[in-house]
């Protein structure tokens, strides 16, 4: 493969990854534990908490109130690394053909 071909393969490469990095950036990912539901973007910033409609909040100790927004911010930024991983890991293999 001469060097014009692998530049041009390179180019396409970024602008295929940039694309997919906007398209995850866009998307929203929802994590929920017990009663609280979060939404985050793509960029793992977080967009609401939601916390369900029977839930009383007078009744609710503080602290535990606290834990369950934290497992549920986790839970949706693991599913935006899955997105990554699963979406952007190809080009990591396809790096390898252009060395």
């Amino acid at each position: 493969m001469n060097i014009q071909a692998m530049m041009k393969q390179a180019q396409k490469m970024q602008q295929d990854m940039l694309k997919t990095k906007e398209e995850i950036d866009a998307k929203i990912f929802p994590g929920k534990y017990s009663f609280v539901e979060v939404r985050v973007n793509g960029k793992k910033e977080i967009l609401e908490v939601i916390f369900d409609k029977d839930f009383n909040l007078d009744n609710t100790d503080v602290e535990m109130l606290q834990d369950v927004i934290v497992v549920a911010i986790n839970d949706a930024l693991k599913k935006v690394d899955a997105e990554i991983e699963q979406k952007m890991g190809k080009y990591g293999s396809g790096l390898t053909g252009l060395m």
